[in-house]
């Protein structure tokens, strides 16, 4: 199976995004395809024997509209040549270009609109109206002049017309085609309606002039047609710059990016070069306040480094030689050198980028609700129509009644309003979780999280560091109560005896020897005893460490009350011992991140149920969890059993995230209904995950599902305003409200309000780029 990116030409509402997928799917091969309107983008899975990208594009092309694959054939570069990053896009360009585009038609048409409008209908208001206009025997001239008017607007919005009528022809009706028809129709009456003012006239008789006037009054819609053009092109402009707002997140993003870099050369020359130029292995000059211009390994000097752009954490991160640090993050105190070890499209930032795009060109499951009805919803409107006028004729027999009718239930109408719901709400909080540090793999995984009723949290990495640390030394005492030796004395024997041990726990011991400052012993004849510990000889003296099996085997004796107040405390005693006698016990824990019983309590805020899955021993386990505050834990779990405890929970009707950081933790994360990978750094599209949390931090697990919640909520709002939009609007326009209520409403008003509801739908949706998780922040708040 291949699964390839598309740009999509043409697209201009809901309906065409419903007849673009419909074309594509019914090709042979195809496995699933999703459109996206917002971006004009598609993303098809197919077969790759049975089709060919050049088959997908013939049928999109027979289909009215035009595709190619996004970037083009991949040209390999030749042996041996160096690689280079290449240019950051910005992913709302295109929209940028667009609103560009529709701006420039927009004032063309306004200042076409505005004399026709008050040439028009000023008698109508009450206006002042030139006395040439107002005169019964110059009402050809009021017609004329309207014309003149009104045909620049007509050109300059004529994409409308060549999109509209391309697909009626196609079958495939759509927004262009309903705003043709409307204001085609109130043109083409006018023209007849000049003819017969032109015939009128003619006679030269009084009474020709009073029935040329008469037609002037009643029949010229000239002023509809260039208004519902000019209304329609308003809303679209505004459409267009709100939606070329919602990559916001990620322009910052690519912003941040510097365009120039200081490279230095093998001769130790400093040279300024284009950021894309930079080649891997290069040696790369930060300089205080600059951006890293690629990722890279620190090789001389030090500085703290702000990655809140990728991460959200807004603590500068110290950097020093060996560590990682990351392009489109600032260098805020020294000078420092790289070697450049990911370019262009391989850098975290890039990879940020991909995600999020790849998330915006998925579809979520409440979008099909929206896609089902945008299939067949021009069709119907166009019926609707047609229905109208026919009933207006049977009732009043006036042809400008029911012209005008038929007229305002075509323009009124909006599949946009209910293609955009989704789409932009996905976009903008796709892009407000890059922000915070909480990437999104698909926009199903963005809604599912918001449903989430159970998360399972690995232990290791995930609620604890990762990383065992020194948490007690404590020296022996003798009889009398005085002790064998200092705790710096127990802390240079245990150095002596782990500097030469590979066991994880011995790593920790040595960590702690070094802030202390101890510089460890050699010691002779060193023997690992397997799964017990070690031991040595140091001058005259033998020594050892290990556990309480150790120490039995030896004769040597340990307090049972103190190795059961390490278990209960989740910790893990080491036993030394000089020359047969016990020396004293250094525990080791792996400590609980800070922030991790301040997320359980923010989950248990929003509703949600926690659950610790681990295959640590079930003492350890439940010490941890009392600790931070987990309801339930499921401890001494083998990792090919993880993913059966899952599915189990699944099986109860809950909706389970799974939270992990380790490979033992993908099956599990693959199995649960969303996958949480935490503590990505440049790892950040880890396989098994639906999200991705860039930081180690359990916080941003409760800050996702708020978000979720929020994004929800938001394509609800706007899914229903956009039905009610419809459901009130076309009946109104219809007339139906006109026996009972004498309400009906005009062309020029309808085409208004259509433009207004995808302008609110985009404004509701770009509401969430000031989203603040308020339950999360403020039990954040109270742990600081």
């Amino acid at each position: 199976m291949a699964h390839e990116c598309f740009d999509v030409g043409g697209m201009t509402c809901a309906a065409c995004q419903a007849h673009v997928e419909k074309a594509v799917e019914r090709l042979d091969g195809v496995d699933s395809v999703a459109v996206n309107l917002l971006s004009g983008s598609m993303t098809v899975d197919f077969d790759d024997s049975v089709l060919t990208e050049d088959d997908i594009c013939t049928a999109v092309d027979r289909a009215g509209y035009s595709a190619s694959p996004q970037g083009g054939p991949a040209v390999a570069a030749a042996p041996g040549a160096p690689v280079r990053a290449a240019k950051l896009e910005s992913p709302t360009k295109k929209l940028e270009a667009t609103a560009r585009a529709m701006k420039h038609r927009l004032i063309i048409s306004l200042v076409f609109w505005v004399p026709l409008f008050y040439i028009g209908m000023g008698h109508m208001l009450g206006w002042p109206v030139p006395a040439v206009f107002a005169d019964p025997a110059h009402a050809m001239t009021l017609a004329l002049t309207e014309l003149v008017l009104v045909l620049p607007i007509m050109y300059v919005n004529r994409a409308y017309f060549e999109n509209g009528f391309k697909s009626l022809w196609h079958r495939a009706p759509t927004m262009d085609a309903l705003i043709a028809i409307g204001s085609a129709a109130s043109a083409a009456w006018s023209v007849y309606a000049m003819f017969l003012m032109a015939d009128a006239l003619s006679a030269g008789t009084a009474s020709g002039v009073h029935a040329a006037h008469v037609l002037a009054m009643d029949n010229l819609y000239i002023e509809s047609a260039g208004t519902i053009l000019s209304l329609v092109t308003v809303g679209k402009y505004l459409e267009t710059r709100s939606k070329s707002k919602t990559g916001g997140a990620l322009e910052k993003l690519i912003d941040l990016a510097p365009k120039r870099a200081t490279v230095v050369e093998e001769d130790g020359t400093e040279t300024e070069v284009a950021v894309e130029t930079i080649q891997l292995g290069q040696t790369v000059l930060v300089r205080p306040g600059e951006s890293i211009p690629v990722d890279g390994i620190v090789l001389e000097g030090s500085s703290a480094v702000d990655e809140s752009a990728l991460t959200g954490e807004s603590i500068p991160q110290e950097k020093h030689p060996g560590d990682t640090v990351n392009a489109a993050t600032i260098n805020r105190t020294g000078s420092f050198t790289f070697r450049a070890t990911r370019v262009g499209t391989d850098t975290a930032l890039a990879k940020i980028i991909r995600l999020v795009e790849d998330a915006n060109a998925t579809k979520a499951p409440i979008a099909r609700i929206a896609d089902q009805v945008a299939g067949v919803f021009v069709p119907v409107v166009l019926g609707i129509s047609a229905v109208t006028f026919v009933a207006w004729m049977i009732v009043t027999g006036n042809v400008n009644e029911a012209l005008t009718a038929a007229v305002a239930v075509v323009v009124i109408s909006c599949p946009c309003a209910l293609g955009l719901a989704t789409p932009v709400a996905i976009m903008v909080g796709t892009g407000k979780g890059a922000e915070m540090g909480v990437l999104f793999k698909s926009a199903e995984a963005l809604e599912t999280l918001h449903k989430v009723s159970v998360v399972v949290l690995d232990k290791t990495g995930t609620v604890t560091e990762g990383r065992p640390q020194v948490t007690d030394v404590i020296p022996a005492r003798r009889a009398d109560g005085t002790p064998v030796m200092s705790e710096k004395a127990l802390m240079k024997l245990a150095a002596a005896l782990e500097r030469r041990s590979e066991h994880p726990l011995a790593e920790a011991i040595m960590a702690r020897a070094d802030e202390m400052g101890i510089v460890a012993r050699v010691v002779n004849d060193f023997a690992a005893v397997p799964g017990r510990g070690v031991t040595a000889r140091e001058g005259e003296s033998t020594i050892a460490a290990g556990n309480a099996q150790l120490m039995a085997e030896l004769g040597i004796e340990v307090p049972e009350d103190e190795r059961a107040a390490f278990a209960r405390a989740g910790k893990t005693p080491l036993f030394f011992a000089r020359n047969g006698e016990l020396a004293g016990t250094i525990a080791v824990a792996d400590q609980v991140k800070p922030t991790s019983a301040a997320a359980i309590r923010a989950l248990g805020a929003l509703g949600v149920k926690t659950v610790m899955l681990t295959g640590d021993n079930a003492l350890t386990a439940e010490a941890i969890a009392r600790r931070v505050g987990i309801g339930q834990v499921i401890a001494d779990v083998m990792p090919a059993d993880k993913e059966r405890h899952v599915r189990e929970l699944e099986e109860t009707g809950a909706t389970v995230a799974m939270v992990g950081d380790g490979i033992n933790d993908s099956p599990a994360l693959a199995r649960a209904d969303v996958g949480l990978a935490i503590g990505a750094g440049a790892d950040i599209a880890k396989e098994g995950a639906d999200v991705v949390l860039m930081r180690s931090d359990l916080l941003d697990v409760a800050r996702a599902i708020e978000l979720s919640r929020a994004v929800i909520r938001n394509i609800k709002q706007d899914l229903f305003w956009a039905l009610f939009y419809n459901a009130c609007g076309i009946p109104l326009a219809a007339g139906v409200f006109f026996p009972i209520l004498g309400w009906q409403l005009s062309p020029m008003f309808g085409a208004a309000a259509m433009s207004l509801s995808s302008v609110c739908v985009c404004t509701n949706a770009l509401r969430l780029r000031g989203f603040r998780p308020r339950v999360t922040d403020r039990i954040a708040g109270e742990r600081a």
